[in-house]
């Protein structure tokens, strides 16, 4: 065999041992590397008291991911004003029970939510590689989740306000905050009218009136630029999204190689902003908890939950 053979066959050998590496580190150790990222957002007024807000999102939970369960349910000791959750909870036909057990620590502290498409159908094998030439889309034969259980423990077990194409409006103590959101962009389930004549009634409210809402908040699953385009324009100030997993694989010193949106790439995680016109709103997106069963590989992006601390502009 020539050198320049060994040479050749030596490198697709280092090649194969990285990627091997690379495969079992984001399989085996990093997708289960489970962190809370801390940020701030300055966007209330002059004086205002923080308001700490846990947003979770992507836990795309199987029944038996017992130490996700775990980490997740510690997240309540936390102790956040608010709980905001960006929809995928459920990662497996027969994961709502065990996502009960997980959110019943939450039980009494105040929180809103949205659902994602994998609220409403069950994960579905599918070729990494056709990310890469734009989202995902949906089959014909994905099969239901028990979505009405789901919202139903959401909304009457632990306390939650749906905001699927809906607006509410939840005082904490003597602090109004008013929420805006859609029910899952990526699946085109978001109505945006639907939205903005919610938002309308909780604002025209007599009794509401009373009080000036502190901040309005967007909630959305997917972070379509559509949507956060709306959000800004009906008044949005903090903007929360999930579902682009920060990438899921990425490339250090490079970032994410898809969003599975139309989210610019540096945007695709962690706090930014979002301008329209002439406002510009906090975004916070959450490269997620979980991932797909049929794809349980994280790289470059760990999983997460984010404590993002709303506090006063200066001046």
């Amino acid at each position: 065999m020539s050198s320049s053979s060994a040479i050749g066959r030596d490198v697709l050998v280092g090649i194969g041992l990285v990627a091997v590496g690379a495969l079992a580190w984001g399989t085996l150790v990093e997708r289960n590397a489970f962190t809370l990222r801390n940020v701030e957002a300055k966007v209330l007024e002059p004086g205002s008291a923080p308001l700490r807000i846990l947003h979770i999102s992507d836990l795309h939970l199987a029944p038996w991911q017992k130490g996700k369960m775990e980490w997740i349910s510690s997240l309540a000791e936390l102790a956040p004003d608010l709980v905001v959750n960006t929809g995928d909870n459920l990662g497996h036909e027969h994961a709502l029970p065990a996502l009960q057990e997980t959110l019943a620590a939450f039980k009494g502290i105040p929180g809103v939510f949205v659902n994602g498409s994998n609220d409403y159908f069950a994960p579905e094998f599918k070729n990494p590689f056709a990310y890469f030439a734009g989202p995902s889309k949906a089959t014909k034969v994905a099969q239901r989740l028990d979505t009405a259980s789901l919202m139903e423990f959401f909304t009457d077990e632990l306390g939650w306000a749906n905001l699927n194409n809906s607006a509410a409006s939840l005082t904490l103590g003597s602090r109004r905050i008013d929420f805006m959101g859609v029910d899952d962009p990526h699946r085109s389930f978001d109505s945006l009218s639907r939205m903005e004549r919610a938002l309308e009634s909780i604002q025209s409210d007599d009794f509401l009136d009373e009080v000036t809402p502190e901040i309005t908040i967007g909630v959305a699953h997917a972070p379509y630029q559509r949507i956060l385009n709306d959000f800004v324009t009906q008044g949005a100030e903090m903007i929360f999204a999930g579902h682009t997993h920060g990438g899921q694989v990425c490339v250090p010193g490079f970032g994410a190689l898809v969003t599975n949106c139309d989210i610019p790439r540096d945007k695709v995680k962690g706090l930014s902003t979002w301008t329209r016109g002439s406002r510009t709103a906090a975004l916070n997106v959450s490269a997620g908890v979980g991932t797909s069963i049929f794809a349980p590989v994280r790289f470059a992006c760990a999983p997460e939950a984010s404590l993002v601390t709303l506090s006063a502009r200066e001046g």
